[in-house]
């Protein structure tokens, strides 16, 4: 009875949580919507586009090889360090605007943090490999171990060994990312690229981008709790 009582209880904080997490993550991504819908209609000082954001900041940074490319979506934008190519999604590569520029201008920061070998990014990439395996056979074991947790508890561990994997990626992230806002912000200041009217609108757009991350990390840890208190409520049982 004890037991049930206390899974319950485990089921209704998880609930909670999940729920909380869920409104803040749609809160948040809603805004950030909103904000660059908002920001693409103010142009940048020189009507530079994103583009040509970028290649001038990777120039400023004295990096030649990483190559400025255009790819589809809505906020796709990504640094990839493995081929060093900078990609800008098609609003942001070709439009002129703060919000264009503020995006650019966030992922030269990472191709800046990987040309200096920027502490979190270098542990960041060292986690990829372990943490795309451990995402390879994450849902396997830790629905196993929900189905075994009666008789064989110690899986739904090794399930959250897995997943704490994937929590310590997330939170390791966050770092990178302001990291990478702070570069983007002074460099987007210091070359009066942004306003001083435009430019908090810029720091406005990134701190909510940060946030996503943040909210991200934060519901994979309440999620890591779960199943710890899951894990511990069997091994009572048992």
């Amino acid at each position: 009875m004890i037991g049930t009582t206390a899974m319950m209880g485990t089921n209704a904080l998880y609930w909670v949580l999940f729920i909380g997490t869920a409104l803040i993550s749609w809160l948040v991504s809603s805004s950030l919507k909103k904000a660059f819908k908002n920001y693409s209609s103010i142009p940048t000082q020189g009507n530079l586009t994103g583009k040509e954001v970028a290649e001038k900041m990777l120039k400023d940074n004295d990096i030649y090889d990483v190559t400025v490319t255009c790819i589809e979506g809505q906020l796709t934008d990504n640094y990839n360090p493995t081929n060093k190519t900078l990609n800008l999604s098609r609003d942001v590569y070709n439009g002129n605007s703060v919000a264009a520029a503020a995006v650019a201008a966030h992922e030269c920061g990472h191709a800046v943090q990987h040309a200096t070998a920027y502490s979190w990014l270098m542990m960041r990439s060292r986690l990829v490999p372990v943490v795309s395996f451990a995402s390879q056979w994450l849902s396997w074991v830790l629905l196993a171990g929900m189905l075994l947790l009666r008789v064989f508890p110690q899986l739904l561990l090794v399930g959250i060994v897995l997943f704490a994997l994937t929590t310590l990626f997330s939170f390791v992230t966050l770092p990178v990312e302001i990291n990478a806002s702070q570069r983007a912000l002074v460099w987007l200041d210091r070359h009066a690229v942004t306003s001083p009217q435009s430019h908090p609108k810029a720091r406005r757009a990134l701190r909510l981008a940060a946030y996503t991350y943040i909210v991200a990390a934060l519901s994979s840890l309440a999620t890591l709790l779960y199943y710890v208190m899951m894990y511990l409520g069997a091994s009572r049982r048992n």
